[in-house]
């Protein structure tokens, strides 16, 4: 424990995501002893950044403006809709350059231990859109894990229509990965994905 304001900072850093107790400890001290660091810059970003971004009216993704970047571009194809859990999942998609539909950010996956149910996300939102839009393919991309399956298999049971191809996004082995370090379940997801070689 350091005295006062150095602690606050420390357990300030701490309350951020992904962020434990030493790394904030090691971004406090970052920031005390680099004298070249700009905290007046930084606390101006934060601050413009709390009053001028919002979330995109139409998908949820982050924006300046009331529709985002993405929803504004008449490229691309807003017959796919690929609904992801959180904003950040878009940039990983979008870095890919393999998607050119159109996204949904639900804003989280159901996780009843953390007391967020179907009630909880963006669901009718999406409803909304499948309802007043041509869509002819809906991607379910949430996170492989206990709550993003959770999630996935709402989705899948809710969105089920005649004209309407609901998919999930395949997940398996990574590119790199040693077979003995799989688990169970990532192996197992790694055969039912096969493929052909051709």
């Amino acid at each position: 424990m350091y005295e006062g304001i150095v602690q606050d900072l420390i357990d300030e850093l701490g309350k951020l995501p992904g962020i434990g107790p030493k790394s904030a400890q090691r971004i406090a001290f970052h920031i005390l002893q680099t004298e070249s660091f700009d905290t007046t810059r930084l606390a101006e970003i934060l601050t413009v950044v709390r009053e001028k971004v919002k979330f995109c009216q139409v998908c949820g993704n982050v924006s300046e403006q009331d529709t985002c970047a993405i929803c504004r571009d008449p490229r691309r194809n807003g017959a796919v809709i690929c609904v992801v859990e959180e904003a950040k999942d878009v940039v990983a998609i979008e870095r890919t350059r393999e998607f050119r539909g159109l996204y949904h950010v639900l804003g989280g996956a159901i996780s009843p231990i953390d007391g967020i149910g179907p009630d909880d996300l963006r669901i009718p939102q999406l409803l909304k859109r499948l309802a007043s839009t041509e869509v002819t393919e809906v991607i379910i991309a949430t996170d492989p894990n206990l709550e993003g399956e959770a999630t996935a298999t709402y989705l899948t049971r809710l969105l089920v229509q005649p004209g309407l191809r609901v998919t999930r996004l395949a997940s398996g082995l990574p590119v790199g990965g040693d077979l003995e370090y799989a688990d169970e379940v990532t192996l197992g997801r790694a055969f039912e994905g096969r493929r052909v070689v051709e």
